[in-house]
């Protein structure tokens, strides 16, 4: 298997020519039973997960305040926008030239226009950088994704695999059913007051640790194919 390992416990003449891992989450509400920093704990997660066959990968600290203006109004939550954030990784892609490629880990949905941008732009410069979402998990759960957006049953079932005690049980209750397009254009708080989009309270474990796997093959199968 190849080697897996963090960027910032390496030397740099410990560096070859890596595929660097960037995991991005963010610091927004996830509902009254989610911490603020779910995305990101399920991005670094699964950044460490992988086990590649052959390729050499640097799993690089993780983006931890991104573009999370949607759930604006709710104490906790801290954003720098989508224009910042591309410029931001636009950046940090840039200053990675000593690597392979870069692949994006992203573990919050709200980035995606930010991520577009960035690595529409990084691609026609030339520089080798791929965006990899969570996908690929209709066949695990019977809710369409357009009902589960935020902190509902596929968030909550993963937090409770990752880390049980930071899942606020007792809080849990279905949030707002929201179409995508009304929450893009007047926020989380408009429409949930709770904050959550969807439906967590048939969450579980079990469940969660069937989405964990599906997601890292889903990113292993795409650090194979880069290496």
């Amino acid at each position: 298997m190849g080697e897996s390992r963090s960027l910032g416990s390496a030397a740099w003449t410990e560096i070859g020519s890596p595929i660097v891992l960037i995991p991005i989450g963010s610091t927004e509400q996830h509902g009254p039973h989610l911490p603020l920093d779910t995305d990101t704990r399920i991005a670094v997660a699964l950044a460490h997960s992988v086990r590649p066959a052959d390729a050499e990968v640097l799993i690089a600290p993780a983006l931890t305040i991104t573009a999370s203006g949607e759930h604006d109004g709710f104490p906790g939550t801290l954003s720098i926008g989508a224009e910042v954030m591309a410029d931001v990784v636009i950046e940090i892609v840039r200053s990675a030239g000593w690597a392979t490629s870069v692949v994006l880990v992203n573990g919050h949905g709200g980035n995606h226009r930010a991520i577009t941008t960035a690595v529409e732009t990084l691609t026609a410069e030339g520089r080798p950088v791929s965006a990899w979402w969570p996908r690929d998990i209709a066949d695990l759960t019977d809710v369409p994704a357009t009902d589960d957006l935020h902190a509902g049953l596929v968030e909550t079932s993963v937090m409770m695999r990752l880390d049980p005690d930071a899942v606020r049980g007792d809080a849990i209750s279905p949030g707002s059913s929201v179409d995508i397009d009304a929450l893009r254009a007047d926020g989380v708080a408009l429409h949930s007051p709770s904050g959550v989009i969807g439906d967590p309270t048939g969450a579980t474990a079990e469940l969660g640790e069937a989405i964990l796997a599906r997601w890292t093959t889903s990113l292993e199968r795409l650090i194979e194919h880069l290496g």
